[in-house]
C-alpha cells in the first residue's frame, strides 16, 4: 500500500469583536459581534412590487428573531440580526420603489433576450438612480425581483411563450452594421432614433445580476439582488403543492448569509484574518475573454486586492490580447502588466501610509517572463513579490477506508519545496460533517515565480478561504482572492461600453 507523507495545517482563525479568535465565523459572532462596528441601523431601500415590499418586510421581522435550523450542530442557529451585529433593521424605514408586476411582463414580453434583459434591468435600476435626495437615507438598496426575472433574463434563456412577444426592430447582426441616416421626415428620425436604442441594448450581456452591477458600478451603490423566492420559499409551489425551493433545514444557514452580507455591504466588517504578518498584500488576477470583440485573443483583465483586515479593491486592467487560444492561458503584455499592479501598490501605500512588504499575486496559469519583468519594474524597493499558480483542477483524490467522511480539511501533501496539494474542502470536526458533497479534491499550489516559504503560502491560502463576506461558512473551497473571479470578469465584460472604472471596493461586485 502507498504511503503519503500527509500534514494536517491547524484551521486558521479569525478575529471578532473584543480582540476574540475563533474558527467557525457563527461561533465568533455570536459570542463576541463583529470586529468592526458598522451603521447602528440598516436604513434598506427596496426597488420591487408591492408583494415584494410585503415579503421583505415579513423576512426581515423573522430575522430579527433566532431562526434554527434542522441540525444545529452541522449548520449553527441564527441568533437574530440585532442580538448578533448591534445593529437594528427597522422595517418602519424603508424607501420603498415601486416595480409592478405589469411591467416586469411588459419588460418581459421581448423576444430577442438581450432586448428583454436591458429593459428588465433598467426598470429596476432606474428607480434606484432617481432616487435623488432620498438616497441619503438608505445605506443599501434590494432588488426583490420575481421569479421570471431569473427566468428569463439569462444567458441561452429561451423566451417567455405565454407572452404576446415582439420582435426586435434590428437582427444582433444588423444592429451591429446599423448607421443611423440625417432622415428630412420626423418619422423617419424617430424610427432611426428607436433603432438606435435598440442598437446599445446588444452591447450588453443577457444576464440580469452582472448587467445590472455593471450598470451601477460608477455610481458606487451597495446592492443586493434577491429573487422572491428565496425570502418567501414557502409560498412558492409547484403543481403538487411542494415548495419549489425547500430552504425548511437551512433557514438559519440562509438568515447568516444574508445578514452577515448586508452588514458587509452596509459599511461594518464582520471579522478579519487572524495571525497574519504585518504588510502583508494578496493580489488575485482576474481574466475574461470579451465576446464583443471579433479577435478571439480580446480579454479584460482586473486584480482583486485583500488586506489583513478582509478589505477588498477591485483594480480594472486594460483591455487587449490577453488570450491564447492554444494554450488557453491569459497572459498580459509589458505596458498593460506595469500598469495594473501599480494600480495595486499605490492603493495599498494610499490605504496603510506604507508599501507592502510582502506581495503575493495568485494566479490560475503560471506567469511568463514578460508579464513577471513588469511586474518586477513597479514593484518597489523593499517589497518581495511572489507569483502563486492556484489549479483547483482534479489530479488526485484521497479516500479514508475507516469513515464514511472523506479527509480532513487542512490536509497537506508536499511535492516539494515549491509544490503542495491542499485540501481546502472535507470533514470539520466543529460541525461534524464535510464541506461540499462530493469527495474533495486539492488545490495544486505551485510557487511560481519568486522565492517564498511553501509553508507559509499553504497556510495563508487556508487562511484566505475564510474572507468570503457574500456567505457566512466554516470556509470556502477557494481563496477570495480566486473565488469570484470569474463573477467579477462577468460583471467588468458585460457591456461592450467600456468605460474608465475606479479603484472599488469589492462589495460592489458581489
Amino acid at each position: 500500500m502507498l504511503s503519503l507523507p500527509i500534514e494536517y495545517i491547524e484551521e486558521p482563525k479569525i478575529v471578532f469583536g473584543h480582540g476574540q479568535r475563533m474558527c467557525d465565523p457563527r461561533d465568533g459572532l455570536s459570542f463576541f459581534g463583529p470586529i468592526e462596528n458598522g451603521p447602528l441601523e440598516i436604513r434598506s431601500g427596496v426597488v420591487g412590487s408591492s408583494n415584494a415590499l410585503r415579503i421583505f418586510k415579513s423576512y426581515i421581522e423573522r430575522i430579527r428573531r433566532p431562526v434554527y435550523n434542522a441540525n444545529t450542530i452541522t449548520r449553527p442557529f441564527f441568533p437574530g440580526f440585532e442580538s448578533v451585529f448591534n445593529c437594528k433593521w427597522n422595517t418602519n424605514t424603508i424607501l420603498f420603489k415601486e416595480v409592478t408586476k405589469e411591467s416586469v411582463m411588459a419588460a418581459l414580453a421581448q423576444q430577442n433576450r438581450n432586448i428583454r434583459t436591458y429593459d428588465a434591468v433598467t426598470l429596476f435600476l432606474n428607480p434606484i438612480l432617481r432616487a435623488g435626495d432620498e438616497d441619503s437615507s438608505v445605506n443599501m438598496w434590494f432588488v426583490i425581483v420575481p421569479d421570471e426575472i431569473y427566468q428569463y433574463c439569462r444567458p441561452k434563456s429561451a423566451a417567455p411563450n405565454e407572452l404576446e412577444l415582439r420582435k426586435p426592430l434590428l437582427t444582433k447582426r444588423e444592429a451591429s452594421k446599423f448607421v443611423p441616416e440625417n432622415w428630412l421626415f420626423a418619422e423617419m428620425r424617430k424610427e432611426d432614433e428607436l433603432k438606435q436604442l435598440e442598437q446599445k441594448k446588444y452591447l450588453y450581456d443577457a444576464q440580469f445580476h452582472d448587467q445590472f452591477k455593471a450598470r451601477l458600478l460608477e455610481r458606487q451603490i451597495p446592492t443586493q439582488i434577491i429573487r422572491e423566492s428565496t425570502l418567501d420559499w414557502q409560498n412558492y409551489v409547484n403543481s403538487k403543492g411542494k415548495p419549489i425551493r425547500n430552504y425548511s433545514a437551512i433557514e438559519g444557514h440562509l438568515a447568516w448569509t444574508l445578514s452577515t452580507t448586508v452588514y458587509y455591504k452596509a459599511g461594518g466588517k464582520p471579522w478579519q484574518l487572524s495571525d497574519v504578518r504585518p504588510g502583508v498584500c494578496y493580489l488575485g488576477l482576474v481574466y475574461k475573454k470579451y465576446e464583443y470583440s471579433a479577435n478571439e485573443r480580446y480579454a479584460c483583465c482586473a486584480a482583486q486586492m485583500f488586506l489583513n483586515n478582509g478589505d477588498g479593491t477591485i483594480f480594472k486592467g486594460e483591455l487587449g490580447p490577453w488570450y491564447n487560444p492554444k494554450s488557453g492561458e491569459f497572459h498580459l503584455q509589458t505596458k498593460a502588466a506595469r500598469s495594473l499592479l501599480q494600480k495595486a501598490v499605490e492603493s495599498y501605500r494610499e490605504t496603510t501610509g506604507n508599501y507592502p512588504k510582502e506581495l503575493f499575486i495568485h494566479a490560475r496559469t503560471h506567469f511568463n517572463n514578460e508579464e513577471w519583468s513588469a511586474f518586477l519594474d513597479v514593484v518597489p524597493t523593499g517589497t518581495r513579490i511572489v507569483g502563486i499558480t492556484i489549479d483547483p483542477k482534479p489530479i488526485l483524490k484521497l479516500y479514508r477506508l475507516d469513515s464514511r467522511y472523506p479527509i480532513m480539511r487542512g490536509m497537506l501533501l508536499k511535492h516539494d519545496e515549491r509544490r503542495a496539494l491542499l485540501w481546502t474542502k472535507g470533514f470539520v470536526p466543529r460541525i461534524q460533517t464535510a464541506l461540499g458533497l462530493e469527495t474533495p479534491s486539492p488545490l495544486d499550489i505551485r510557487i511560481d515565480k519568486g522565492d517564498a516559504d511553501i509553508d507559509v503560502v499553504v497556510r495563508d491560502i487556508l487562511a484566505l478561504t475564510k474572507l468570503n463576506y457574500n456567505a457566512c461558512l466554516y470556509g470556502d473551497g477557494l481563496p477570495v482572492t480566486l473565488r469570484f473571479a470569474d463573477k467579477i470578469g462577468n460583471i467588468l465584460t458585460a457591456t461592450a461600453e467600456q468605460t474608465t472604472c475606479p479603484p472599488l471596493s469589492f462589495k460592489f461586485y458581489i
